[in-house]
């Protein structure tokens, strides 16, 4: 239940504001892709024969405190669609006061949110709440305009169009399991219904997810480490919130399952074509092994250091591929399983294996 981040091209612009500091470092309009479409065996990730272009008319932008800005940000397809496809846009914000003159990774890790928006559905964050929106004024228009200027509101914004949006697990599996059946999913995926201290250690290493799941002493939690509204609320502080126990059979909720070790090996299978489901089940028979569950890749990832840049078929009728080492054309900069959801079953991917 992983939500899919497809970062396709980041567009940066740097405001000045008088007062502050004014720079315009170079900025090269590059772009790269990241799609459904499976890896090339290269380590790399592109779309097939779909470009998604953002672009950013203006490098710089300069303003007067306590005016209204807007920032540019467009993006288009090449060919056009016949049918319209989800997108979500994050607008992100480095101080200049960090800022360096490289859009470098370790700068990207320091930028704070400043808006997400998905259809009509929008969120602002910390300072710029209720001065943000996205103008709109035409079709792919996803311009930020900024109200209210403050002289600190000087830095490097980013537009990530993102294409796709989320793993539909999501919506599959949100709230669907009692106790005993999430005591069964874990064991599906070779895993246990994980402890309160091991999710604990989880939310100490960075873990946020905003959906309550089974622990294995019957109470129902969830780890946040960036407090906001639908997951309890801006005024509570980060950690675990809690339900409390419920009743094992009546209650629905996710699973927090926990893996200690991998008991065999997870591995890409090199195969000369991509794979529908069921011949990617087939192909790992023939191999000697069983398709790889999803426990399986992120016990692999986790405690193996597994890193591979292609997506691929596991047992549950998922797409995910595991990075320990982020990097271009393979998703976002931290190390993750990325999750590209469930696709129709003739769609044809690489396949992960467990022997």
């Amino acid at each position: 239940m992983l939500r899919v981040l497809r970062p396709l091209l980041a567009a940066c612009l740097y405001l000045q504001l008088p007062g502050g500091q004014g720079w315009i470092p170079r900025y090269n309009n590059g772009f790269h892709y990241l799609d459904i479409s499976n890896g090339n065996g290269n380590g790399e990730i592109y779309f097939n024969g779909v470009r998604l272009h953002v672009e950013s008319p203006q490098t710089s932008v300069s303003a007067t405190r306590g005016s209204s800005v807007i920032l540019p940000c467009h993006y288009h397809y090449e060919p056009e669609l016949s049918t319209p496809r989800r997108t979500r846009v994050k607008w992100s914000w480095l101080p200049a006061n960090t800022a360096s003159a490289s859009a470098s990774p370790t700068a990207f890790a320091m930028e704070t949110e400043v808006m997400v928006a998905m259809g009509n559905r929008h969120r602002s964050y910390g300072s710029f709440r209720g001065r943000v929106r996205l103008r709109r004024a035409a079709p792919g228009d996803l311009s930020l305009v900024i109200n209210e200027l403050h002289l600190n509101d000087t830095g490097r914004y980013r537009c990530e169009v993102i294409d796709g949006l989320e793993d539909e697990s999501v919506t599959k599996g949100r709230y669907h399991y009692n106790f005993l059946g999430a005591q069964q999913a874990c064991q599906d995926q070779d895993a246990t219904l994980a402890t309160f201290e091991q999710l604990f250690t989880a939310w100490e290493e960075g873990l946020d997810w905003c959906n309550a799941g089974w622990l294995a002493d019957g109470t129902v939690q969830y780890p946040i480490t960036v407090p906001r509204d639908g997951c309890g609320g801006m005024d509570l502080a980060p950690g675990l919130r809690s339900y409390g126990h419920r009743h094992r059979l009546r209650h629905h909720y996710d699973a927090f399952c926990f893996s200690a070790s991998v008991k065999g090996t997870v591995y890409f299978l090199k195969h000369p074509t991509r794979l529908n489901f069921t011949e990617a089940v087939q192909a790992c028979a023939s191999n000697g092994s069983q398709i790889a569950k999803v426990g399986q890749l992120y016990a692999a990832w986790r405690l193996m250091g597994l890193d591979q840049c292609d997506a691929g078929w596991l047992a549950d009728g998922s797409v995910r591929y595991p990075i320990t080492k982020a990097r271009a054309n393979c998703g976002p900069l931290e190390p993750g399983v990325r999750s590209f959801g469930f696709p129709s079953l003739h769609q044809k991917f690489g396949v992960y294996c467990y022997r």
